[in-house]
């Protein structure tokens, strides 16, 4: 699949529609509120709500051993479970991949495309809620490697063999929103000094799909951002952080990503952390 380095994390509709019925593959729709699920999903998917599921209330990701081991097997999710992770949000389904692969689950894909390409394929959806057996879940040995924590983004900066890669919107990187407003109070709005400017959508297709190999890795080596530097990805919340991180590492094969998912919801708010505008 457009010569990626790990082509078998995305599957397209087609592969999606021919594994619905197999009891190891599970489809979860992972969207902001239950509207776009009860309106129609994937058939036999599980709705995740990403607040109250992945994030706790602060924003925040939840890492917690229990919680994760709650979550899979009400979903009906075992350890060699196929997990098929799907939005209407181009971010959400990359960002659900990297909390998994986070937590230690071997077998994640991601539908390219999303809903929105399984809808323009003429595929179903149905309102039905699927029959689901919950599963016994035990949840691995996390992979602290994939995140940026504090610590480890302050003493990037300056660093000349570490990228900070924000993929925010321009009006957040110039400091005029701080997440989804302007910001008030003590909320500092801006960027991380030193940060390259890259929008995650920029690796999309108008369809929603990853552009090829061959353009991701032109649109990024023309920014900076290569394989032979560490890179630490960020944006509001950690889900367009997670989905260059993805980019990078599960199609381009960079070896030294990080997805720094505490983002601007910890950066802005503390009162000492270096900010450009």
């Amino acid at each position: 699949m457009n010569d990626y380095a790990h082509p078998e994390v995305l599957v397209d509709p087609r592969w999606v529609a021919e594994h619905l019925s197999d009891p190891r593959v599970r489809v979860v729709e992972a969207h902001f509120d239950p509207a776009p699920y009860e309106s129609g999903h994937i058939p036999g998917a599980v709705f995740w709500n990403t607040v109250g599921t992945v994030l706790t209330p602060d924003w925040q990701v939840n890492f917690d051993k229990e919680s994760v081991e709650e979550l899979c097997g009400r979903s009906g999710i075992g350890n060699d479970t196929t997990v098929v992770a799907c939005s209407e949000h181009n971010a959400v389904a990359p960002w659900l991949f990297w909390f998994l692969k986070s937590v230690g689950h071997a077998d994640v894909r991601v539908l390219d495309g999303g809903r929105k390409k399984w809808i323009a394929d003429g595929h179903a959806l149905t309102t039905e809620l699927p029959a689901v057996t919950p599963a016994s879940y035990a949840a691995p040995e996390p992979d602290p490697g994939l995140r940026a924590l504090l610590g480890h983004v302050r003493s990037a900066v300056g660093n000349e063999q570490q990228v900070l890669l924000d993929v925010r919107t321009s009006e957040e990187y110039r400091g005029e929103i701080f997440l989804l407003k302007p910001p008030r109070g003590s909320e500092r709005a801006g960027h991380i000094p030193g940060s390259i400017h890259l929008h995650y959508e920029d690796a999309l297709n108008a369809d929603d799909t990853f552009k090829s190999a061959d353009e991701l890795t032109a649109l990024y080596t023309r920014h900076g951002v290569t394989a032979d530097k560490e890179t630490i990805t960020y944006c509001a919340i950690g889900m367009r952080s997670a989905h260059t991180w993805f980019v990078l590492t599960q199609l381009l094969g960079y070896p030294a990503v990080r997805s720094f998912d505490a983002s601007w919801n910890l950066w802005g708010r503390l009162p000492d952390t270096p900010v450009e505008a």
